[in-house]
């Protein structure tokens, strides 16, 4: 899709209610509400991040989505697809500035060129005890991605036609966090398996673009 079409329509998400969890437990693994049980009480201490879903238009005016795949480390989001984001830092004023100032750390997009449409919905990530706040945001300008070596293995260009494709969901096994293998839904994007915490935030963005696309 042609960005100057998305963003016009795009525009009009500021005043959608979020179809919230009902979207996002779409695509959410079986084995979610038992762990959400299981941490009832760690949820209300649980630690905070902001990340952000960015559009922009790509060098010839189409519209993409960024999305990352970080690097293998010893955690529980090893070399897993997410959004640019990361956890909040006392200096941040809120949460939607945490997904801002982590998304130019991570991907080299300056706060001051991205505009946030809409704050989604919160979700819980038990394996981390995150509670994350997904927002949805658009740069006008095409971006000189700088990808942070450190934490980012690579950049994930996503066109919006290809995300909101309908074949892009599926089901696949994976390796859980409890060392478990089970079948999830997921997303396939450009080669790569997203499925978990980003995908469930995922099935929220385009159920919300798809009410005015």
């Amino acid at each position: 899709m042609n960005f100057d079409t998305f963003i016009k329509s795009a525009s009009k998400i500021k005043n959608l209610n979020l179809p919230g969890e009902d979207s996002q437990f779409k695509m959410s693994p079986p084995f979610r509400e038992s762990l959400i049980d299981e941490n009832k009480a760690k949820m209300k201490t649980a630690r905070q991040a902001g990340v952000m879903a960015l559009f922009y238009p790509n060098t010839k005016g189409e519209t993409y989505l960024i999305l990352i795949l970080r690097k293998t480390y010893k955690g529980v989001h090893s070399a897993q697809v997410g959004f640019p984001g990361g956890k909040f830092e006392e200096e941040d004023p809120n949460l939607e500035y945490t997904a801002l100032r982590e998304s130019y750390e991570e991907v080299g997009v300056p706060i001051t060129d991205v505009k946030v449409l809409k704050a989604m919905t919160k979700l819980y990530i038990p394996p981390s005890n995150f509670t994350v706040s997904p927002y949805l945001g658009v740069t006008e300008q095409t971006p000189q991605f700088i990808k942070q070596d450190e934490e980012v293995e690579d950049l994930i260009e996503v066109s919006l036609s290809h995300f909101l494709d309908d074949n892009s969901t599926t089901q696949v096994k994976v390796m859980t966090s409890m060392r478990i293998e089970l079948e999830v839904p997921a997303f396939t994007l450009n080669g790569h398996v997203v499925w978990g915490a980003t995908a469930m935030m995922l099935s929220e963005l385009k159920d919300l673009l798809k009410m005015v696309l």
